[in-house]
């Protein structure tokens, strides 16, 4: 293989990969600057000439005449009588230019010289991607599912970039096949040694603001903002909007006629509820509209605390805290307090408040009973003890001790 031929063949290469020109050029001068220093031992007396129009390369030698015997460093210094034979008019003291072939280096030089061009192009071309990866977190991607294993998704998008969907990023009623085409929100890129890794993400709540953005004009138009999103993914999402044009209903163009253009969302998220909700800078009416579907009788807000304590008909208690507590979570991430739901009853004679009883029931247990709603003792006898401890984080023993006491109180 001679200079021009390892030129071309990297050139082609370098067509595949995407990498300009000049860059490969600089890339291949590096690679043979190394291999120089390695046989002769420095490479500071040669000259490597790369030329991209001719593809061609030349590696030219320079050494100082000196007199026969006088010879210490044959990579810098050349005999005279040597000199005489590439030109005979050389004189001591002159410097003597010769070309270097490729194949003068060596067999297994020229070896090394492929295999490290190749590991340089690799290299750059993972750079490239990675920088090119990370400035797009965060946006929305699409792929064809190339291969599923049971803690991660492959997934190859229009360029061949491969990027991975983990366990802990699917939504769980997820189900891939092979040759399908997903959704996702790029999550990540991480460096596994020097070949870049993309994390992509179906959990995230910005791949449903990105959906949004997607599927609602308004919200791609800026006309409607997505102010907040809050998720369960593949059970229930909150999302707050909001526009500045009053002429726009942000919730109503979001959820589209008779919920058009949700329910395409929905879909795509597994048949994730999503409550759509206008945001407000009002704090008990943001914490109000957050708990929707229930309807709130009052709030007070621990400005200090980061809480709200609100109070609901005993029959919308359920509705506020949700299965398995997921709305009341959601609207407390959704507005960034801490909610505890009350029944807003008035005490009838026959009934207790709970924390009358503080002195036989410790503070801690009767706050896990406020933050279901049972915050009387009938409240919490009209409760089942698998119910209870479903609802609260109290062990059994402890639910039976408690009703203990408060049964003790009705049956004097």
């Amino acid at each position: 293989m001679d200079n021009r031929e390892l030129i071309e063949s990297f050139s082609e290469f370098k067509s595949s990969k995407n990498i300009d020109r000049v860059t490969l050029m600089s890339i291949l001068e590096e690679v043979f600057r190394a291999a120089l220093n390695k046989k002769y031992g420095s490479d500071d007396n040669f000259d490597i000439i790369v030329n991209p129009d001719k593809g061609d390369l030349e590696i030219w030698r320079n050494r100082i005449v000196v007199e026969d015997g006088f010879e210490e460093d044959d990579n810098e210094e050349i005999t005279l009588s040597e000199a005489r034979r590439i030109e005979p008019d050389f004189e001591v003291g002159e410097e003597v230019s010769e070309e270097v072939k490729i194949m003068d280096l060596g067999r297994r030089v020229i070896l090394s010289l492929g295999q490290n061009l190749r590991s340089r192009i690799q290299e750059h071309d993972s750079t490239i991607l990675y920088k090119k990866f990370k400035e797009k977190v965060g946006d929305l991607v699409s792929g064809e599912i190339h291969h599923v294993r049971p803690n991660v998704v492959i997934i190859i998008d229009d360029e061949g970039v491969e990027m991975i969907l983990p366990k802990d990023q699917q939504i769980p009623s997820d189900y891939f096949r092979k040759g399908e085409n997903i959704k996702a929100v790029l999550k990540d890129v991480e460096l596994k040694g020097t070949k870049p890794q993309i994390i992509i993400s179906r959990t995230s709540p910005l791949f449903l603001e990105r959906l949004f953005e997607q599927e609602i004009p308004e919200v791609a138009d800026g006309l409607i903002t997505v102010k907040g999103v809050v998720r369960i993914p593949g059970e229930k999402a909150k999302v707050a909007v909001e526009s500045y044009d009053e002429r726009i209903d942000p919730v109503g163009a979001c959820v589209g006629m008779k919920g058009a253009r949700i329910h395409g969302i929905v879909r795509e998220l597994g048949n994730e509820n999503i409550d759509v909700i206008n945001y407000t800078n009002n704090l008990n009416l943001y914490i109000t509209r957050a708990l929707n579907p229930a309807k709130v009788s009052k709030i007070e807000i621990k400005e200090e605390e980061k809480k709200a304590e609100v109070w609901v008909d005993p029959e919308e208690v359920s509705k506020a805290i949700g299965r398995g507590g997921s709305n009341i979570r959601l609207a407390g991430q959704l507005v960034g307090y801490e909610i505890d739901v009350f029944r807003d009853i008035k005490l009838q004679d026959e009934d207790v408040e709970l924390r009358e009883f503080s002195d036989e029931i410790e503070a801690w247990v009767i706050d896990e009973f406020y933050k279901i709603g049972a915050d009387t003792a009938k409240n919490v006898l009209a409760l089942s003890v698998e119910e209870l401890v479903r609802r609260t984080d109290l062990e059994e023993e402890t639910i039976q001790h408690v009703k203990g006491i408060l049964s003790s109180e009705f049956d004097n």
